[in-house]
């Protein structure tokens, strides 16, 4: 079945065109013509009224979402309530994202990701494995009592999912450049994070195949005028990929601007860190036994840390338009088409264009979602 997308201000990932339509069939966009050319026999014509239609959002840091946290339900059911929560916020691809946690809970996320993705659409692409290889001195909300040796038998775990994609974040000061490189040669994403280490152990790793790095500035060595550390290390190399969380909390608005700044274009890209609360009534949750409370768009421990985010993409999306001195268009390539080449489905995410799976937002005034597609399977949402 087909579906005629019409009357949009259309932004195919790249450029923005006026006057065309977007042809879905099936799962993919099969093309995009000029707007005089579309007739009913094609297909089910949509409307859109007008208004912007983007590449789906593709966030690579989710910890939860409508009342769910992964770590506490590592299952394809809860999988599928974190989806439904973040896609009426236009996040139509995602990797759910477990922290720190014991080798059993590991097993049963990576078995519900496989799962999920066997199921069919709904927008998971395949997981994110933030620690357990992580060092304390930078652990944040992480529990430390289950960080552990990256042996043998966890690189296996690591690489063990089978499909879809796995970013793997971890300390690379505490890992070999082997190991880095061993997991690459598996076909797993590696990024740095919640690390100890200085510029020239970042050097080494990103020649041993680091390829990013995991919310930049946080649970990481700081710049510093003798010491670059991570994030100095971070925005001076050109290849690699940089996360960061744009609430306005993890991040200083002026930090903000001054990063996107320094890093190479294409190569800075949105998370959300989304905790439960995202599309939840609830305004707290309990993590690893502590009551984490969400207060104007962050999440905080009972004595202030901060513990991921209560936004979900698009309102990053919506904040670095505002005050990170980047327009509408490349906010959403940051949201979409960037995070998708970060993990290698750049030919196939994060653009409008044939071929590709249809994966579309339909955007309202200030970034509000009016409906989204996965896979050619459309919702109303405003």
């Amino acid at each position: 079945m087909r579906q005629v997308l019409v009357n949009c201000e259309l932004f195919d990932g790249e450029r923005l065109l006026e006057g065309h339509a977007v042809v879905i069939a099936g799962e993919v966009v099969e093309a995009i013509v000029p707007a005089g050319r579309v007739t009913r026999e094609r297909g089910e014509i949509v409307d859109i009224g007008g208004r912007l239609l983007a590449p789906g959002l593709v966030d690579l840091q989710v910890n939860g979402g409508g009342g769910v946290l992964f770590n506490d339900a590592p299952t394809a059911e809860a999988l599928r309530t974190i989806a439904n929560a973040h896609r009426q916020y236009g996040t139509t691809a995602f990797l759910p994202t477990l922290i720190s946690d014991d080798t059993q809970v590991m097993r049963l996320g990576i078995a519900a990701v496989r799962t999920a993705l066997a199921d069919g659409p709904a927008g998971i692409i395949g997981i994110h494995l933030e620690g357990p290889h992580l060092n304390p001195a930078y652990r944040g909300v992480h529990d430390a009592t289950r960080f552990r040796p990256l042996d043998a038998d966890a690189e296996a775990l690591l690489g063990s999912l089978g499909t879809g994609r796995t970013l793997v974040m971890l300390a690379p000061e505490t890992v070999s450049g082997a190991a880095i490189g061993r997991l690459r040669d598996r076909g797993v994403t590696v990024f740095g994070g919640h690390s100890a280490a200085t510029y020239e152990q970042v050097g080494e790793a990103l020649a041993a195949g680091l390829s990013g790095f995991t919310h930049l500035f946080n649970a990481m060595t700081p710049f510093a005028s003798r010491a670059p550390g991570m994030v100095g290390a971070a925005l001076e190399d050109e290849e690699s990929w940089v996360s960061i969380i744009a609430d306005g909390y993890h991040v200083h608005p002026a930090t903000l601007r001054l990063a996107i700044r320094a890093k190479a274009r294409g190569r800075m890209l949105l998370v959300s860190d989304a905790m439960p609360t995202v599309g939840a009534p609830g305004a707290s949750f309990v993590l690893k036994g502590e009551t984490i409370r969400a207060e104007g768009g962050r999440c905080v421990t009972p004595d202030g840390t901060l513990a991921g985010g209560d936004i979900a993409l698009i309102d990053a999306v919506r904040n670095v338009a505002a005050f990170g001195g980047v327009d509408r268009l490349e906010a959403l390539r940051m949201a979409s088409r960037y995070p998708a080449e970060a993990i290698g489905l750049g030919a196939t995410l994060g653009r409008i264009a044939p071929g590709y799976r249809a994966n579309l937002v339909d955007l309202g005034p200030d970034f509000t979602v009016i409906r989204s597609w996965i896979a050619g399977q459309m919702a109303e949402h405003g």
